[in-house]
């Protein structure tokens, strides 16, 4: 019988040195679809993806800007989800975190693969010739993944101090900052250091999810057509928390979420986490490749809602270690069984 599957798509900074070489080393049987991301590149005189996966070392100033990093990811996440076996595995929901909304519109069937490329590939433009501001993440948890005490309240108040500086993603037991320059540097003077090397400031990323991405919220609604969305085939659930359905979409308001609050409001991750298995329950969660880091913010999001009675890191990996529930494709050892 197949396990039953809430899919997740990762976002920007899940991309390498580790990953350099992910589509040439896994999906090669994705010819078409690699093919269709690459015609559509080379057609805007942009690198093509495949040409990008290929190169002789992995460059930040080249695979990390988001013109070339978002459509390397998507299609690096879209053919680990067409790479899924479907005797084995059965996906009941998808969804994704922040860029990765977009996949998942792909993988739910509410965007065709080349529109749904088409959207990550000129988002991703936008965000780097107009996006303004950055990011940085910091930690609210302690080594075992138990919050520490008083630290998400803290940095809350600290960034509600600062002019300009917003929540942008809310990431398991972390939480990305999002803002103007001057808010960013203001916040890592002031921040608790710790637990590890957090704060982190996240380098080639805009001030997503915020108010300060309006002109590029404005610019892409007027260039990505309503008619392009459809209701999905697979339930989405999004940066709210609210699931979208088969057959209780609104293509146009789907396309309004996407191109509007999507955007330049706050993406909770944890939130859509945590509606996935609870609503559709699930036999396991699938994180795409590539990269594994977006596991650890599901695993976290899994704790917090003491899921399955994991109440810390290391409940959580006793469970895993004999039943895995958590699996990310971007390790090679998860991969069989689950997808070729």
């Amino acid at each position: 019988m197949a396990r039953k599957a809430l899919v997740v798509c990762p976002g920007r900074g899940t991309y390498n040195s580790g990953e350099l070489g992910y589509l040439r080393r896994y999906h090669a049987p994705r010819g078409a679809l690699l093919a269709m991301a690459d015609a559509r590149r080379a057609a805007a005189g942009e690198t093509p993806v495949t040409v990008l996966d290929a190169a002789e070392s992995y460059s930040a100033a080249l695979h990390a800007r988001g013109d070339n990093a978002s459509p390397l990811i998507f299609t690096c996440s879209y053919a680990d989800f067409l790479a899924l076996d479907r005797d084995a595995i059965e996906v009941v929901a998808v969804t994704g975190n922040s860029m990765g909304w977009y996949t998942a519109l792909a993988c739910g069937g509410a965007l065709g693969p080349e529109h749904a490329f088409d959207l990550v590939n000129e988002m991703g433009g936008r965000m780097h010739r107009d996006g303004v501001g950055g990011q940085l993440i910091h930690m609210t948890l302690d080594e075992e993944w138990r919050p520490i005490a008083g630290r998400r309240e803290a940095l809350l108040a600290l960034a509600g101090d600062i002019p300009d500086l917003h929540v942008s993603i809310e990431l398991g037991g972390m939480i990305v900052f999002a803002g103007a320059e001057r808010a960013l540097d203001l916040f890592l003077e002031r921040a608790p250091a710790g637990p590890g090397s957090f704060p982190l400031r996240l380098r080639h990323h805009a001030a997503f999810h915020t108010p300060l991405l309006a002109p590029v919220s404005a610019a892409a609604r007027a260039s990505i057509p309503a008619s392009r969305f459809r209701a999905p085939a697979i339930p989405m659930i999004d940066g709210r928390g609210h699931v979208w359905k088969p057959f209780s979409t609104d293509p146009a308001a789907l396309w309004d979420y996407t191109l509007g609050h999507q955007v330049v409001r706050t993406y909770d991750f944890t939130r859509a986490i945590a509606v996935g298995v609870r609503e559709y329950a699930p036999d396991c969660v699938i994180v795409l490749g590539p990269g594994t880091t977006l596991g650890g913010a599901v695993i976290q999001s899994l704790v917090a809602m003491n899921w399955r009675g994991w109440e810390s890191k290391s409940a959580f990996q006793t469970a895993n270690a004999s039943a895995p529930y958590v699996v990310s494709l971007g390790n090679p050892a998860a991969r069989p069984g689950v997808a070729s």
